[in-house]
């Protein structure tokens, strides 16, 4: 109990007191301002802007993670010769760091040596991470994506491999069809591990994709996407704002606070249990 309050709830009391001051840079004081650093925030078209590229980031990147990762797992649960080798294959991107996995993620978009530039180039596409919005954007969405299909891919197969064979057989019997099969007796089954996914998933969108945007937009030119929480980084490390990204750390843990409470409110009644 001693170290959730140390390291969880005390932090997040300090982001809430911070909030309402106006603190000297130098740490030399600091001014009651109110509300003043949350009207700031919510009037800035910027932060504005940010917030809506966070939830187009998140929806994007929940939902392919989740989407590829049950492919593979699918795949690979229908594998009898060398399954092994395949899910090692599929796990081991799981243990790279976000940092390096930003990193492998710029040599591949790299503008001179890039598969992935060179690759698009064939049709005419010249992708500019770090220079276009747009590129820079879609460059951050795949690294994050591909740096989390390993997370679900372990998890959606040990769902599937926990499936009774008599029920797989039961549903073999009463349908032929294999999509239908999966979509009506496989993924019902599966709705308890996809729902914890979904939780997890978001979460790592929100929070755990810092290292690789930072990579990605680190030291580039300033028309570059970020999320709501490099941007807390930003203001806070980089401006000096305490203030300022105090309140922007609270706003965002209402945003989770909300988004968790609808999460289980609404889609945890479609799941079943047992």
């Amino acid at each position: 109990m001693a170290i959730i309050v140390i390291f969880f709830y005390w932090p997040s009391v300090q982001a809430v007191q911070s909030s309402f001051y106006l603190e000297d840079p130098f740490g030399f004081g600091s001014t009651f301002v109110g509300l003043a650093n949350y009207t700031d925030v919510m009037k800035s078209t910027e932060y504005l802007g940010i917030a809506r590229f966070t939830a187009v980031f998140t929806a994007l990147v929940t939902f392919f993670s989740l989407a590829i990762g049950l492919l593979l797992a699918v795949k690979a649960d229908g594998v009898i010769r060398g399954n092994a080798a395949y899910k090692t294959l599929l796990i081991w991107v799981y243990a790279i760091a976000p940092p390096v996995a930003g990193l492998m993620g710029m040599m591949m978009f790299d503008q001179h040596i890039g598969p992935l530039v060179k690759f698009a180039g064939l049709f005419g596409w010249d992708i500019k991470v770090g220079l276009d919005y747009y590129d820079t954007a879609l460059a951050m969405i795949v690294v994050s994506v591909w740096k989390q299909i390993p997370y679900n891919f372990i998890f959606f197969l040990s769902g599937l491999q926990g499936i009774p064979v008599s029920v797989r057989e039961a549903a073999l019997m009463d349908c032929r069809s294999g999509f239908r099969r999966f979509w009506t007796v496989i993924l019902p089954l599966l709705a308890p591990t996809a729902f914890f996914l979904l939780i997890i998933n978001t979460t790592y969108a929100l929070f755990d994709t810092f290292g690789v945007i930072d990579v990605m937009v680190k030291d580039k030119a300033a028309n570059n996407p970020i999320t709501l929480v490099y941007k807390v980084y930003m203001d806070g490390f980089r401006g000096n704002d305490l203030g300022g990204s105090s309140a922007q750390s609270v706003i965002l843990m209402i945003i989770v606070f909300v988004l968790t409470i609808f999460q289980f409110r609404f889609i945890e009644r479609r799941v079943h249990y047992s």
